[in-house]
């Protein structure tokens, strides 16, 4: 009797401990983002450049600016277009060029515009708008729910790219303001992402857009 208890008691502990071992074997590590190549990138963005210019800085405050941005970003953000997550007007002539990639292929343009670098922006000398770009952009409004923007997108706007939160350093300042308006409206709702900047928003005036804008548009390193 002595004995047959043992053995009950050894065997749960077994049992536990395989089940225990099969929830760890379960358990998945995030997937690592795999650069593409430029050079197979440089062939396949020509339908890009009349917008976003060969080195992906687009001369259009309304263009946004490519060059520097961090793969993960572009990645999937060129996706959301070519699968019709994320729709936009400017866009639209080159989506369906966009259909006819697969995966790698849009892998390999954001590493081509990641590898140059993004030209800077001068941020309009108006003190009261720079000082409210500044403040919100630093340390958000507590009162108002906006966390300050470096907890994503760095101190100096170059983004986090493990995480894929875009580098907003020197983008333009049309862009920036039509983006963070399209977030507020919820227009803009593709990915995971797009949740939190859409909460952020809704509590930005178009004043404090405008500020934030101004001051992204002259930040960098």
């Amino acid at each position: 009797m002595k004995y047959s208890l043992l053995y009950f008691i050894f065997l749960a502990l077994s049992l536990g401990i395989s089940a225990a071992d099969d929830k760890t074997k379960k358990i998945e590590m995030p997937e690592t983002f795999i650069s593409g190549d430029a050079d197979r990138g440089a062939q396949l963005v020509d339908s890009c450049a009349a917008c976003h210019g060969a080195d992906g800085n687009s001369i259009s405050s309304d263009w946004p600016k490519l060059s520097g941005q961090n793969q993960k970003y572009l990645y999937e953000q060129l996706k959301y277009f070519r699968d019709g997550a994320r729709m936009n007007a400017l866009m639209m002539s080159v989506t369906p060029y966009l259909q006819t990639l697969n995966d790698e292929d849009l892998k390999h343009i954001a590493a081509y515009y990641s590898k140059y670098n993004s030209t800077t922006g001068q941020a309009k000398n108006d003190q009261e708008l720079l000082d409210l770009g500044t403040q919100l952009y630093r340390f958000g409004n507590i009162k108002k729910q906006i966390p300050a923007c470096t907890s994503c997108h760095a101190v100096y706007g170059q983004g986090n790219s493990l995480a894929g939160y875009p580098s907003v350093a020197g983008q333009q300042v049309g862009y920036l303001t039509s983006s963070l308006k399209a977030y507020r409206s919820k227009e803009r709702n593709a990915g995971e992402s797009s949740i939190v900047m859409q909460s952020i928003a809704a509590n930005l005036s178009d004043y404090e857009i405008d500020a934030l804008a101004n001051y992204m548009h002259g930040l960098y390193q």
